[in-house]
């Protein structure tokens, strides 16, 4: 691997060198940040970053990765989102990794973290249940303590490309007798260990990216342990600060306009008064979402405090995204509604799916309703009900 300090560069030698490095290296004809990358795909390209030295941007050299500002972090997510890459299956990066650097034994890092990086294990995450989706401190799933193992009995629902990893991470219920949030435990399995049995959720949108793993009798070695017993809903909050810059970005809102502007432009409405009104208020709301997210980045670079900020603008970009689709929906009429590229209308988008991935924005990664919560508690100080 080459292990070239990047941080030594300007700030326009390196946007330079990553984004030559793009075109040269990033060989899927998925053009699309609302896709994702899948199987070998993914995997040919997360390998490529790792063997040029491009790979975890905020991972401390120490342990494999970059080792970026934050500054060169933001410029890395620019130069993905100018390029359009599609989303690559990379939950052990952006979350298992900053959880074993905090919370692992060296054991556990010097296991896990190298196959991280060469993407060799490929992770999913087991966190939602059914009727605990959004309110993680109602999980039922158990691991009955036996010493030297767990026993894991449950099941875990949208677990996003569980079918295409081999290893879980997972926050499991060890006790029931004290508070809800201090009886959880955060676990690591082998996707291959016996009693594990994974089943697809085929989606509106056509795709079966999420599933429903269930768990009989799966016996998880106590090595496997990350942290305390207990201690897992601390655990599981651990997040890399990369993830902040991408979860705030207006990227797919940005997309989500240009569909709109196509769409008008096939259907030659470029002087239509209605299309212009709707198009531009649009055009608004992705202007103040990208004036937003500079100024909250620009404060988390100064070191200040934009956690909230970040929560503000996932909510604001995830419904804005939706309004958007909504509209190109209403525009491109019964063209809309058909599966595959619309054919009178010349487009290379599938407006129907277009639609329907767009749905889930507000219920993954946090529903509407808890980022509303959360700000109104966190950043405008009110009193709960």
């Amino acid at each position: 691997m080459n292990r070239i300090d990047r941080n030594q560069l300007s700030d326009d030698d390196f946007r330079l060198q990553f984004r030559a490095w793009i075109e040269a290296n990033y060989t899927s004809p998925l053009r699309d940040p609302l896709r994702r990358l899948t199987g070998e795909e993914a995997r040919q390209w997360l390998r490529a970053q790792y063997r040029d030295g491009w790979r975890a941007p905020a991972l401390p050299a120490e342990h494999g990765g970059m080792g970026l500002s934050l500054r060169k972090q933001l410029i890395y997510q620019q130069e993905l989102e100018r390029f359009r890459v599609a989303r690559p299956m990379d939950m052990g990066l952006r979350l298992l990794a900053p959880v074993l650097l905090r919370y692992g034994t060296p054991e556990q890092k010097a296991a896990y973290l190298p196959r991280i990086l060469s993407a060799d294990d490929v992770w999913c995450q087991g966190y939602s249940e059914p009727n605990a989706g959004s309110d993680l401190a109602n999980l039922r799933t158990a691991a009955e303590d036996r010493g030297d193992h767990f026993v894991i009995n449950g099941q875990k629902t949208w677990t996003t490309m569980a079918t295409d990893s081999n290893m879980i991470f997972m926050l499991v219920r060890t006790s029931t007798e004290a508070r809800k949030q201090q009886g959880i435990t955060f676990l690591l399995a082998d996707m291959a260990t016996p009693g594990i049995r994974v089943r697809p959720i085929r989606t509106l949108a056509g795709e079966e990216h999420f599933c429903e793993v269930f768990f009989d009798d799966v016996a998880v070695p106590r090595a496997n342990l990350v942290g305390a017993v207990g201690d897992g809903w601390a655990v599981g909050k651990a997040l890399l600060g990369f993830e902040r810059f991408s979860h705030g970005s207006p990227e797919l809102l940005r997309h989500a306009l240009s569909v709109l502007k196509r769409t008008g432009t096939a259907l030659g409405l470029q002087n239509d008064e209605r299309y212009r009104e709707v198009l531009e208020r649009h055009a608004c709301d992705v202007a103040d979402a990208s004036a937003l997210y500079e100024q909250v980045c620009e404060t988390a670079l100064a070191g200040g405090q934009a956690d909230d900020d970040f929560s503000m603008l996932k909510l604001f970009n995830a419904e804005a995204t939706q309004r958007i689709a909504e509209a190109v929906q209403e525009l491109a009429g019964q063209q809309g509604g058909l599966m595959g590229a619309a054919p009178h209308l010349d487009l290379p988008e599938d407006l129907e799916w277009l639609y329907m991935i767009t749905r889930p924005l507000t219920i993954f990664g946090g529903t509407a309703q808890v980022q509303r919560n959360l700000l109104a508690a966190r950043a405008l100080k009110l009193p709960k009900s």
